[in-house]
């Protein structure tokens, strides 16, 4: 149970939906420069708690915000983003702010351009308040190992709240901006946003550009967006899909060309069609949780229940685990050589262990990512969308690593990615939305769906009688 105050929903932008906000801005009951010291006074008054932002860029925002106003008053409207504060993972690079990574080894960096996913939020007219904690390098799950603090979960602040884009999920679960981008190698803005009961969502592979965001693993990491519920995070992946798209892309995926065979999707305009897949093959997690997500979600909604075998459970972790270690340490072999002292002791202890993973497993690993993409695609069957738990467990408290739910101790790292790492490695769409809570901490609801038929994933949303 939460033994700290409770500060989710405290900030001014608590239960404000981004399209409320901006019918707000169009019709002139409050500006973009208020929304922007609102934003700014909620991080001045609940950071200190939350440790939710890293940087802010007061000056900056409020100039942007100004701005915006200028142009809604010259009738120039750059769409739903326009005016609205934003939160960027301190990972992604925002041209004249500092960007630490979360680590010593960027202290004092400064980019000199934005990332492309910053260019986008920018030309869509959203206002940058400053970047958000993330896990050192994006190398954890639990985000509470970084050189500027660990997040803290707003139900609970003795407890994580989860990574790496735990900052973005504390900030817009605490209501100081409505919106945030994160990163997701193996479920870095879908954790989070389970474990602080809020939406959100990682795209295909690609589907919104990743140049000028720190990478971890380069064929996983996937940029993403957080938001109260589904439908802003819906609104701003379309605002962030690159301009030359024309919408939402259906990108291919390194190792296999279209993702998972399946059927040929809703061609009559149907609803998406639900199967809930058992996550027994996964993790064996808390009882509780799946139960409690089930319940919430309701029955009427899944047509069908699938199973995924135990041994492909297996092989999606163990190649997901492979290409990880390998990938993060091509990244980091300088800095592993010629300063280690400046690692968190944790992360420097994964990347020794990832580093003694031979080069022939990392060959067969990226060799098997088609024949798992097949193997995973006959779980859709004649369904559009997979639903499972976010999460296997309820948010954890700071530094702890075991678990112990239903009498059995299980590794807190390994449980936190186990129903979420998979679809990075198929390069699948996937969203997680609130569903209820267990022992009063949140659990999430996993939406699970195939590139290009993203919007199957928010119709479900929509229409699910979650809490």
């Amino acid at each position: 149970m939460p033994t700290s105050p409770d500060f989710r929903r405290t900030g001014p932008f608590a239960g404000r939906t981004v399209a409320a906000l901006g019918q707000d801005l169009r019709a002139g009951r409050t500006t973009a420069t208020e929304l922007a010291r609102q934003a700014l006074d909620a991080v001045a008054g609940l950071n200190p708690a939350l440790n939710a932002f890293v940087t802010v860029d007061a000056d900056g925002a409020l100039a942007a915000a100004r701005r915006a106003d200028d142009e809604l008053a010259q009738g120039a409207d750059r769409g739903p983003l326009h005016g609205i504060p934003v939160g960027v993972k301190d990972l992604i690079m925002v041209a004249g702010l500092p960007v630490t990574m979360g680590s010593r080894h960027f202290a004092g960096y400064v980019p000199d351009r934005d990332a492309a996913c910053v260019t986008l939020l920018r030309e869509a007219g959203a206002v940058i308040v400053g970047t958000t904690t993330t896990h050192e390098f994006a190398y954890g799950p639990t985000g509470d190992r970084s050189a500027t603090g660990p997040s803290r979960n707003p139900c609970d602040t003795s407890r994580m709240s989860g990574g790496s884009s735990g900052g973005s999920a504390a900030a817009v679960a605490a209501g100081m901006v409505p919106l945030a981008l994160g990163t997701d190698t193996g479920g870095s803005v879908r954790i989070p946003s389970a474990l602080c009961g809020i939406a959100g969502f990682k795209p295909a592979y690609d589907a919104i550009p990743a140049d000028g965001v720190f990478p971890l693993s380069r064929t996983f990491d996937h940029v993403g967006v957080l938001a109260g519920d589904a439908r802003d995070c819906l609104l701003a992946y379309r605002c962030l899909v690159a301009r030359d798209a024309g919408g939402p892309p259906s990108p291919s995926v390194p190792g296999h060309a279209q993702g998972p065979a399946g059927p040929a999707g809703r061609e009559d305009g149907g609803q998406a069609r639900v199967a809930w897949l058992d996550p027994g093959g996964l993790f064996a997690g808390d009882a509780r949780v799946v139960r409690a997500v089930r319940a919430a979600a309701g029955a009427s909604w899944v047509e069908e229940e699938v199973k995924l075998a135990v041994d492909l459970g297996r092989e999606l972790r163990d190649t997901y685990t492979v290409i990880q270690s390998c990938e993060a340490v091509a990244e980091h072999a300088e800095r592993l050589a010629e300063a280690p002292e400046l690692f968190d002791p944790e992360v420097l202890d994964r990347l020794r262990v990832a580093a003694e993973v031979p080069g022939w497993r990392y060959v067969s690993a990226v060799a098997a990512r088609e024949r798992l993409a097949r193997a995973a695609g006959e779980l859709f069957g004649s369904h559009d969308v997979l639903a499972l738990p976010t999460v296997p467990i309820t948010a954890p408290l700071i530094g702890q690593r075991e678990s112990e739910p239903d009498g059995q101790r299980i590794a807190v790292r390994a449980a936190l990615l186990a129903f979420t790492s998979p679809w990075n490695v198929l390069g699948l769409p996937a969203l997680t939305v609130p569903a209820g809570t267990v022992d009063g901490l949140p659990v999430g609801l996993q939406l699970v769906g195939r590139p290009g038929r993203e919007a199957q994933l928010f119709e479900v949303a929509a229409r699910l009688p979650l809490p």
